[in-house]
């Protein structure tokens, strides 16, 4: 910028006089009228002049010649400047624009301060300094307003660089083996990965983490729709179809929990050491089947629980003697083994020795009349649901307890494969097992510490997913419900049993017939 005035900057080249201290200051070698420069700040500019070396402003009008490019409202104060210290020492700017709104409080500041269209003395370094702008912006603004009154910024409202656009119908055709990870579908597009990073951002694309699931015949679908019609209540249907409480059925399935997972978490502070984790053989961590029977927890009208539902968590492991001494034992002490093969015989004993008796010792006096059903799935090493000997053993205490099996390749219709044994394995991971006896102890603690309240949200979960079977037509291709189902509780609105559809059930009847 050239002004009318000009000030007399400090000349550096002063001689030293013989009798010279090293102690002394800059200040004290140059005339008390010199201005003092330290050449480590920014570049000289004429709004940081202190009030001693100030000089008179120009008056501007639309006489003067002040050479600026249209679009270069830009705001270069200090107070709007960012300066960051790198390792350099050097500092960083950030130019910000000003918006309209802010130009024409500057304007109206300006024309109360004007006279006879004319701005006086210090009014530009008034209005800088309150509205945190360069001299020069002001000055900018208020030429601009006396040629033509446009003080807008003259720039584009869409303007900037534009974004890359993606060819989504081309996404969409590319095999599912080309878009496992952003860089491969950046290299099947020809584009940037950050581009499509973008595009996930902002929700245009999306994660999805796939299973695999059972295939299905027509004959297991038909199947899975007849069990989803028979979980309704008779009377209900046609008209007002709803589902059964679904309080007489317990569900049971084999479960296997492992001592450590091949892969942890952890959060760890900068200077601590990795922790070191071995084993023998990732391929052997140490295991033990449970058999795990559930059924709905009961609640009175205040919400207390009445009965948890939790028949109990049983692992499929033998007593032996040791034989040998080792440096963990000596021989002759009792050792918990784990069975690593579970046949149909070894189901049969569970079956009768232990899940019959803890139904009829846990299951609620007022009850006991009722039909009771175990509900398991088809695989080979279950027995036959009119076993002879299971039956004998059921009928005892006068308990009329019967086998029913769920859908081939159906695990969805089991609360246990919905979430209930996940649930309960996340917990037991939180504690760490280093033996077969302190494996069972965490499954056990974790089974009795699961909440009743979420074991009743997976069964209306259960009734929700026969919803969706239905809606399929029997197909497990169908996403998982979501009812808000904990807001729902909180709020005293959550139902016992959920309603199905008049229309659904009748197309399902007609397909099936």
């Amino acid at each position: 910028m050239s002004h009318s005035s000009t000030i007399q900057l400090p000349d550096l080249n002063i001689a030293i006089e013989e009798n010279f201290n090293p102690n002394c200051k800059v200040s004290d070698l140059l005339p008390p009228n010199h201005l003092l420069l330290d050449l480590n700040n920014q570049p000289y500019r004429e709004d940081h002049i202190s009030e001693d070396h100030t000089f008179e402003e120009e008056v501007l009008d639309t006489s003067e010649e002040i050479n600026f490019s249209a679009g270069e409202d830009i705001i270069d104060e200090g107070s709007n400047i960012e300066h960051s210290q790198a390792s350099t020492g050097h500092h960083s700017r950030k130019l910000n624009t000003l918006s309209y709104e802010k130009r024409k409080s500057i304007y109206e500041f300006l024309l109360q301060k004007s006279v006879d269209g004319r701005l006086g003395k210090k009014i530009t370094t008034l209005a800088a300094s309150k509205f945190s702008v360069s001299i020069r912006t002001i000055q900018r603004i208020w030429k601009r307003a006396k040629n033509g009154g446009n003080i807008s910024n003259g720039k584009a409202k869409n303007c900037g660089r534009k974004r890359v656009q993606i060819d989504l119908e081309r996404l969409c055709q590319l095999p599912l083996h080309k878009r496992k990870t952003l860089r491969n579908l950046a290299a099947a597009m020809n584009g940037s990965k950050t581009t499509l990073f973008r595009l996930r951002k902002s929700g245009v694309i999306q994660r999805h983490s796939n299973a695999i699931k059972p295939f299905l015949k027509e004959e297991n679908k038909r199947c899975r729709l007849q069990f989803c019609i028979s979980m309704l209540e008779g009377n209900s249907i046609p008209h007002d179809p709803i589902f059964k409480g679904m309080y007489n059925t317990i569900h049971v399935d084999e479960k296997w929990f492992y001592m450590s997972k091949r892969t942890e978490n952890y959060y760890l502070l900068h200077d601590e050491d990795d922790p070191i984790r071995t084993c023998k053989s990732k391929n052997f961590i140490g295991k033990v089947m449970f058999l795990v029977a559930v059924a709905r927890p009961r609640f009175d009208e205040q919400g207390n629980e009445l009965f948890s539902g939790k028949i109990g968590v049983f692992p499929f492991v033998t007593q032996e003697l040791a034989r040998r001494n080792s440096v963990n034992r000596v021989a002759g002490t009792l050792e918990t083994k784990p069975i690593t093969s579970v046949t149909r015989d070894v189901t049969r004993s569970y079956f009768i020795e232990k899940l019959l008796p803890a139904i009829k010792e846990k299951w609620p006096r007022d009850d006991i009349g009722s039909t009771i059903f175990i509900q398991q799935d088809n695989a080979r090493s279950h027995i036959d649901c009119n076993d002879i000997e299971f039956c004998q053993a059921a009928a005892q205490g006068g308990f009329d307890i019967r086998l029913m099996c769920q859908p081939a390749n159906s695990p969805d219709m089991n609360i246990l494969d919905l979430g209930f044994s996940s649930a309960i394995q996340s917990l037991q991971y939180k504690e760490p097992s280093t033996t077969v006896d302190e494996l069972i102890s965490a499954v056990e603690r974790s089974y009795d510490s699961f909440s009743a309240k979420k074991t009743n949200r997976i069964f209306l979960t259960l009734q929700a997913t026969m919803i969706e079977v239905m809606k399929e037509k029997g197909s497990n291709q169908r996403k998982t419900p979501h009812m808000r189902k904990e807001i729902l509780e909180r709020e005293g609105r959550l139902p016992n049993r959920l309603r199905c559809d008049s229309a659904l059930v009748q197309e399902v009847l007609s397909h099936l017939s």
